[in-house]
């Protein structure tokens, strides 16, 4: 039977003594027919392109096809010893905004949960399993968790841009990361859905105003912004800081304030960032160069 809130899922969970990557498993092998090993083996799959666009993005200085923007991972990646953020945050950034560097130029990624938000997932799990010395057939579970948080907001809310601006994008994503991130650090299903609130509310409202209509700009900062604030909503959650506000409510909430968004600010490049002078003369200057 399916479960639609998270709420179901951390009951659940908490009530068999399980993870909710577990819980997650054993729905998707009810649900689709397919076996638990061959689930974690499509994942796997998953994670290796990942760990494949992170290693590209972060090694060289790629360039998008537009010209707008390229090499932001790399160069962040390489100064991250130098950084004020701290080792964790900075390397989980820089992975961030490296699979967008290479998203940007037209590579090869996994759009999870979607391409504009597609460097936050890879950027924490990597960076979070490595700091912990977690397996790969631990992140694979934990990329399971990301899986089924994304699903519940698919269902109660949604994942895209176009009808909720980037906060169902770069929003969700954070809020899946966090989740994960819980479960890896070994905390609670009901931590992990406390990290995912935390992590949605603090990019309640993001608009989604790509310049000229490009995932570039702002996109791939805002993916180095998501990871960041994933790690850091899964550590207030492991330190017992709880939302007021339950996941599922804010999910519901996310959905609410995407439609109630003006159609400027949904992903038309007709608001925000997109309509300011520089914006317009770069679209105009890209414009000119296509024909």
């Amino acid at each position: 039977m399916s479960l639609y809130t998270m709420r179901q899922i951390i009951e659940l969970a908490e009530e068999k003594g399980l993870k909710i990557s577990d819980v997650a498993l054993e729905l998707e092998s009810k649900e689709s027919g397919l076996s638990i090993d061959e689930i974690k083996k499509r994942m796997a799959y998953n994670y290796e392109i990942m760990k494949n666009s992170v290693s590209h993005g972060i090694s060289q200085v790629m360039p998008s096809v537009s010209g707008l923007t390229g090499g932001e991972g790399y160069r962040l990646w390489h100064e991250k010893e130098k950084g004020l953020s701290g080792e964790t945050i900075l390397k989980a950034s820089s992975r961030a905004m490296a699979v967008s560097n290479v998203n940007a130029s037209m590579g090869r990624i996994v759009a999870a949960p979607t391409a504009g938000s597609c460097g936050i997932i890879p950027g924490v799990m990597m960076t979070v399993a490595e700091k912990l010395g977690k397996s790969e057939d631990e992140i694979v579970n934990a990329l399971i968790t990301t899986a089924i948080v994304g699903k519940i907001i698919a269902q109660n809310a949604t994942l895209a841009g176009a009808e909720g601006g980037c906060q169902a994008e770069c929003g969700s994503a954070s809020a899946m990361a966090a989740a994960a991130a819980v479960e890896l650090a070994g905390g609670t299903p009901s931590q992990a859905g406390h990290a995912a609130a935390i992590a949605l509310k603090g990019i309640m409202g993001l608009v989604c105003d790509p310049v000229a209509g490009l995932v570039e700009v702002p996109c791939i900062k805002r993916n180095s912004f998501g990871a960041a604030q994933a790690i850091l909503a899964a550590d207030m959650a492991m330190a017992g800081i709880e939302s007021v506000i339950p996941v599922d409510e804010v999910i519901k909430a996310m959905g609410e304030v995407g439609r109630s968004l003006p159609v400027e600010l949904k992903e038309t490049a007709m608001g925000g960032i997109a309509a300011s002078k520089t914006g317009k003369m770069l679209e105009e200057k890209l414009m000119k160069k296509e024909n």
